[in-house]
């Protein structure tokens, strides 16, 4: 009899310990909201402004590139004509303009006093505004052609890693035609999605950590990351199929972008990220 006493005390003793366990593991955290997401990066089409045949490419893709760096070049030869071309005409221009201006100088006494007919000092008048004017349209015809030929040589409009190259050298390209496209290195952020009962829990500003499935070697611990809400959709949708949530109910849900701080080279388009967003007043300063 006490035997099997003993034996019942153990088996609750074993119930309530599970009990207790599986409380522990499934209660819920308020002092944190935690979801998953995937981390965006802005991309740019580059292309030249001008048509024509490519020169010269210069980088490959998985380059890294700095602002202002030359990446690709056109046959400019013809682009250096027309320049050569509009500067000679303004040149001309701008002589005739001046004889005319002088024209219309020496001859003006004479028209004020009569010596010379209306028509004549019309004529004349009309002649320098009609030279004056055609200097004017010469240089904006020069500025035009200047920037032609400027076109015909393609630079990094920011800094980043080209992660395509669809050109090649000898190719011809028509303006606007993608030849690279450019991976910026900022802003990078975490697309993601939290539920519609945590929303009044987070603000613009509020800090994130953001952690990846790789491992620090150096720590030997999950690669972190420090960020800050800058976006939060003031539109509801369904949970997408392609969100990892804690909750697989088709919850309403809205997107949510974390802008990191400490962005590195280890960062790419895609990847997926886990997301902690502390809920206590000292971690959750505004940015």
């Amino acid at each position: 009899m006490k035997k099997k006493i003993l034996i019942l005390i153990s088996i609750l003793i074993i119930l309530a310990i599970g009990i207790i366990i599986y409380f522990h593991l499934n209660r819920k955290d308020n002092s944190l909201i935690k979801t998953f997401g995937n981390i965006e990066i802005r991309q740019v089409d580059l292309s030249f402004q001008v048509s024509g045949i490519i020169e010269d490419v210069f980088v490959e893709e998985g380059d890294y590139v700095k602002k202002g760096q030359i990446l690709a070049k056109l046959i400019d030869k013809d682009y250096v004509a027309n320049y050569e071309k509009a500067q000679f005409q303004e040149e001309a221009n701008k002589a005739q303009a001046q004889e005319d201006e002088d024209k219309y100088k020496r001859n003006i006494a004479l028209c004020k006093d009569g010596t010379n007919s209306k028509q004549e000092c019309d004529t004349l008048l009309n002649k320098k505004n009609l030279s004056k004017a055609t200097y004017k349209q010469s240089q904006a015809n020069s500025k035009f052609q200047k920037n032609q030929l400027e076109y015909t040589t393609m630079k990094a409009p920011q800094n980043g890693i080209i992660t395509t190259r669809v050109q090649e050298k000898g190719a011809r390209v028509n303006a606007n035609q993608i030849v690279y496209v450019l991976s910026l290195n900022e802003p990078i952020w975490v697309r993601t999605y939290i539920k519609e009962t945590d929303l009044g829990n987070i603000k613009y500003g509020q800090k994130a950590r953001i952690l990846t499935d790789t491992t620090d070697i150096q720590t030997n611990k999950k690669k972190e990351y420090s960020g800050y809400i800058g976006y939060i959709s003031p539109v509801a949708e369904f949970t997408p199929k392609t969100v990892q949530t804690q909750d697989l109910r088709a919850d309403l849900v809205y997107r949510i972008r974390i802008y990191i701080d400490n962005v590195d080279n280890f960062l790419r388009q895609g990847m997926p990220v886990s997301i902690e967003i502390p809920l206590n007043k000292d971690e959750n300063e505004l940015h």
